[in-house]
């Protein structure tokens, strides 16, 4: 929906769990020299200012990434390397999380519809080799399907406010496997009182890793917690779910 902005939500223990995950599974894909392709069904505007009016107005980075003590992570370094260059209040998507682990070799393609976010996230990326395309990111990521390189990873991250886009996630994954079967793919989904991600849990019949944690925001109001799927993991995954675990111990269980 071209209504949804992140910017309100950055840095909130659900972007933890998704971007602590999605760092170190590039880090483990890029330790072989072979080129790696990355894509995103909704990429965002890729960098967020925790000081705007957007983040304070919800408070939810306080309850995640002010929590997060600094370490060696893969994300830390990610964060590490924007704070340098926008300051202390910067946090990165995860176009700019992706582009910190890819090298000169890898393929970055990012899909994002919203008109603002679309401007916002050419600004953040200016300078680098990401192509960015303002297109429905369903569309986008199955048309340039199989990509090249083709060893590499797909993003699915939509916003979730029409019911509908469960089903239609299962769907598309099925598509994408289809054209392309040995991409890695990460879906990302909210989990809500009215726990709507079960039947698309449940409805993508490909082999596939599940991880789902809680937390606390807002008081229990709304966002309960945060899940991942894995389509096709490599080999490894296993590790980096517990390490995220492990680097977000007291805020995600």
């Amino acid at each position: 929906m071209l209504s949804y902005q992140h910017a309100y939500h950055a840095g909130n223990p659900a972007d933890l769990h998704k971007h602590a995950t999605l760092a170190a599974l590039l880090a483990l894909m890029t330790r072989k020299p072979r080129a790696i392709t990355v894509m995103e069904t909704h990429s965002g505007r890729g960098l967020y200012d925790l000081s705007g009016d957007e983040a304070r107005k919800t408070g939810e980075a306080a309850e995640g990434i002010a929590r997060l003590d600094p370490t060696s992570h893969p994300l830390w370094q990610a964060i590490a390397a924007i704070r340098t260059a926008h300051g202390d209040a910067a946090y990165p998507g995860s176009p700019l999380v992706t582009q910190a682990a890819l090298r000169p070799q890898d393929r970055h393609i990012l899909m994002e519809l919203h008109p603002q976010e679309h401007r916002a996230l050419s600004t953040a990326l200016r300078g680098t080799s990401a192509e960015i395309h303002k297109r429905d990111g369903y569309e986008g990521v199955l048309a340039l399907s199989p990509p090249k390189p083709r060893r590499g990873l797909v993003l699915i991250d939509p916003s979730y406010e029409v019911k509908s886009e469960y089903e239609g996630v299962a769907e598309f994954t099925h598509r994408l496997v289809a054209k392309w079967p040995e991409a890695v793919v990460m879906i990302w989904y909210p989990i809500l009182p009215a726990a709507r991600h079960v039947a698309m849990v449940e409805g993508l019949k490909l082999p596939k890793t599940v991880d789902e944690v809680a937390f606390d925001l807002k008081g229990g109001k709304g966002m309960i917690g945060s899940g991942l799927v894995l389509i096709n993991a490599p080999y490894g995954s296993d590790q980096v779910l517990r390490d995220t675990r492990a680097l977000c111990r007291g805020i995600l269980r």
